[in-house]
């Protein structure tokens, strides 16, 4: 995004974290959040702000059953590769 936008972001910095990692991180100047709470299989949540207005994008998983597509590609590549892979890119072809 920074390097789409072609200079830093301007952001209010955070006023209070009250557990450490959590609040006012910054990546090229895109203030990040994160929150890790019980309940949560995998929610993500990206907002873009502007004055007067966002743009929210989330993703949420019900169940477990979402991740076994990604699961049975690794077992079935596991006994092809002599190299650590580390993420299913590689195994999609998309790297």
């Amino acid at each position: 995004m920074a390097e789409a936008r072609g200079k830093r972001f301007q952001h209010s910095q955070a006023q209070k974290q009250t557990l450490a990692g959590t609040r006012g991180g910054e990546a090229e100047g895109v203030a990040i959040h994160s929150v890790r709470a019980p309940g949560f299989l995998a929610h993500q949540e990206v907002i873009f702000g502007g004055p007067g207005q966002t743009l929210t994008i989330r993703h949420d998983t019900i169940n477990r059953e979402c991740y076994m597509p990604g699961v049975a590609l690794a077992i079935r590549e596991v006994m092809k590769r002599k190299d650590l892979v580390v993420g299913l890119d590689r195994l999609l072809g998309l790297e």
